[in-house]
């Protein structure tokens, strides 16, 4: 930093207020988490400069020999840890790996994929008609039924009507157990590939507080942030039961990564993927996501006394998603007054939402990031109390019904947002509390 604050101050001073900003609140989406600073250390290293196009031992260009053996390495480890014989680790990000495995395995405008509906949980590229995967792939999205939970009778009924070629299992925003082995029964009841993707839950997976798809889906993907605590990247791995299916199935998936989709991988990518890989394997990193669970449950239990309608009844993972409709409050609105109490969330459909995703009905938060910390239930016990005081400061702001006047009014209630005191009290309680408990 020292360097950079030399050559380039503005840009050192703004990743420096972005680790002030990291620092001083409970960083609570999902998605997001602190990663190691030997994680971090793999990242921007001379690695950066290496033209890799190809495989380990069969590349385009010369000079490759060292990275052969990080990615060798990188790939050596993502098998030990989730038990599967294949893994490609070049795949920039979660969304470029699951259109890989489209790529190697549907034909455009032809084959159907099945993933559960973006505004039940699903993840855009599941085959969402505004993705990519649902334009160039015929589409059918499955929901959750009316309790908040997965459907598997109703999820086996559709897919034998449909016949999809792909089922996509893992979700964004489902807060219980996914039953693997139900989705594998289905998948082999109509002939398709399961796709496993757990990039909310690879940590879980890899610590064992999760159950694993490696049994019973054909291909998992995942991204190596979220509860895996590694840098922004993805796995594709391809299992026992996919090769027994697709003996090709890894060279096609090779092969639609690059030259399908990609060019030249990250090295300093692979590498960080790599040290993460090693840390997931240790004691110490199963013991973190044991508490990473512990303290979503405890958050839940103390979400529920005070009358927050979380969807589903509470959690069993990372995550937990509250409909707010019983308090009154949009989804927007809650998560700017909850970012001005120094608690970041992100707003969120829930199941049967009315509302359009710009301004959903929900929000959705999550324990990976404030575990990292070293925070325990008694910490989720007063984020629960920060969490309820907040929502109940902004009560009385109505998202008015009329579109085009939504706008102006979250501008407007932004600034008077930004100025509550009772907010900011809360903020400066959340510091007092962020002081103790350092990032990584």
């Amino acid at each position: 930093m020292s360097i950079l604050l030399k050559s380039d101050p503005q840009i050192a001073k703004l990743i420096a207020a972005e680790e002030k900003r990291q620092k001083e609140v409970l960083e609570m989406i999902p998605s997001e988490n602190y990663a190691s600073a030997v994680v971090r250390s793999a990242l921007g290293t001379v690695l950066t400069n290496k033209y890799s196009e190809g495989y380990p031992k069969k590349r385009y260009y010369q000079g490759n020999r060292v990275i052969d053996e990080v990615e060798s390495l990188a790939i050596e480890r993502a098998k030990k840890l989730f038990g599967v014989p294949y893994v490609n680790v070049q795949a920039l990000s979660g969304s470029p790996a699951n259109l890989a495995v489209y790529v190697a395995l549907l034909e455009p405008l032809k084959d159907k994929v099945m993933g559960l509906s973006l505004a039940f949980g699903g993840h855009l590229t599941h085959g969402q008609p505004q993705s990519v995967t649902g334009r160039y792939y015929k589409s059918v999205l499955y929901e959750l039924g009316k309790d908040g939970r997965l459907d598997y009778d109703a999820i086996e009924k559709q897919a034998m009507r449909e016949k999809p070629k792909i089922i996509v299992c893992g979700f964004t925003a489902y807060p219980r157990i996914i039953d693997f082995k139900r989705f594998g029964q289905i998948a082999d009841k109509v002939g398709a590939f399961l796709l496993a993707d757990v990039s909310h839950i690879a940590g879980l997976i890899a610590a064992g507080v999760h159950p694993s798809p490696a049994p019973y889906a054909h291909i998992i993907t995942t991204t190596t942030h979220k509860t895996l605590r590694g840098p922004r990247g993805a796995l594709i791995m391809v299992t026992q039961k996919g090769l027994k299916k697709d003996p090709e199935l890894g060279k096609k998936i090779d092969s639609a990564i690059i030259p399908g989709i990609q060019g030249g991988p990250h090295d300093d990518q692979t590498a960080s993927i790599a040290v993460a890989l090693k840390e997931a394997s240790t004691p110490a990193f199963k013991k973190y996501s044991a508490q990473i669970v512990k303290n979503s449950k405890t958050l839940a239990a103390e979400l529920n006394k005070f009358g927050f309608d979380l969807v589903s009844g509470g959690s069993d993972n990372h995550l937990i998603l509250i409909d707010l409709r019983n308090k009154g409050v949009n989804g927007s609105v809650a998560a700017y007054a909850l970012e001005v109490a120094g608690i970041v969330i992100n707003k969120n459909g829930v199941p049967f939402d009315t509302m359009p995703p710009f301004y959903p009905s929900g929000i959705r938060l999550g324990t990976p990031a404030i575990t990292t910390r070293g925070m325990k239930e008694s910490e989720m016990k007063k984020v629960a109390a920060w969490m309820n005081r907040a929502i109940e400061e902004v009560k009385g702001e109505k998202l008015p019904e009329d579109k085009e006047k939504r706008n102006d009014f979250l501008k407007n209630f932004r600034a008077r947002a930004d100025r509550n005191k009772n907010l900011l009290k809360i903020a400066a309680e959340v510091k007092t509390l962020t002081s103790k408990f350092p990032i990584p």
